[in-house]
């Protein structure tokens, strides 16, 4: 899966998962923000995640993650690791 399919793989399930518009996520917006998420929203975004792209996701691993652009590298770093393990 390439940067590219990973980004709009997110924003697709973004969008429809958390009923925002597409064209308030951009690279350098802050996701927290952007989404609304509170707590409980973060369990859905992580079943999603899961579900989507079959890896299993750590709750710290969120600390790093404050923009869509952080959260499309984390997502694809996820992915290879996962296809090369």
């Amino acid at each position: 899966m390439t940067h590219e399919e990973i980004i709009k793989t997110v924003n697709g399930f973004l969008v429809e998962e958390f009923e925002v518009d597409e064209s308030k996520i951009t690279s350098e917006g802050n996701l927290r923000e952007t989404l609304e998420l509170d707590s409980l929203d973060y369990v859905d975004l992580v079943v999603v995640i899961e579900s989507n792209f079959g890896f299993k996701v750590k709750g710290e691993d969120f600390l790093a993650i404050h923009t869509f652009k952080d959260f499309y590298n984390y997502c694809d770093i996820k992915v290879k690791e996962k296809a090369v393990a």
